[in-house]
């Protein structure tokens, strides 16, 4: 990544972070803390904001996550040609439960197209065990 990509990237997440403000990812504690066109990182906590009746991670919150880490990734790759995603398709196979701490969720983009992107998800706990995989398809829209 190059310094101006890197500028961009920086000022993308302080901006994001001002409108996420409120919405889903705020409540559920998502931050992102890796950002390039090629992959992003998130974390989520593993806790009463995040928990099924169980006490396990509740799969809507996995899902939540990984569509947040693709439609980031989506975006910083398609900003500086003045577009946007949205989700357009989303599937997770949730393969291990979690009940505390922190879980991570990597995106690696599969397809970027010039009208859709699809990018896989992997989610890990902090023993670095596979929770959830996931595969996200974004729609590549132009600015309104």
């Amino acid at each position: 990544m190059t310094p101006k990509d890197t500028t961009i990237a920086d000022t993308f997440l302080k901006q994001m972070e001002q409108a996420s403000q409120n919405t889903l990812g705020s409540t559920l504690g998502i931050k992102i803390i890796e950002l390039t066109k090629d992959k992003v990182v998130g974390t989520m906590p593993v806790d009463h904001r995040t928990h099924q009746p169980y006490g396990l991670l509740h799969g809507g919150a996995s899902v939540a996550l990984a569509e947040t880490v693709a439609s980031v990734g989506g975006m910083i790759s398609v900003l500086d040609q003045g577009k946007w995603v949205v989700g357009l398709e989303i599937n997770a196979n949730h393969l291990s439960s979690v009940r505390s701490g922190i879980v991570t969720a990597t995106g690696t983009p599969i397809h970027q197209g010039r009208s859709t992107q699809v990018w896989e998800i992997k989610i890990h706990d902090e023993q670095q065990k596979l929770i959830c995989i996931s595969r996200c398809t974004l729609a590549v829209r132009d600015k309104i």
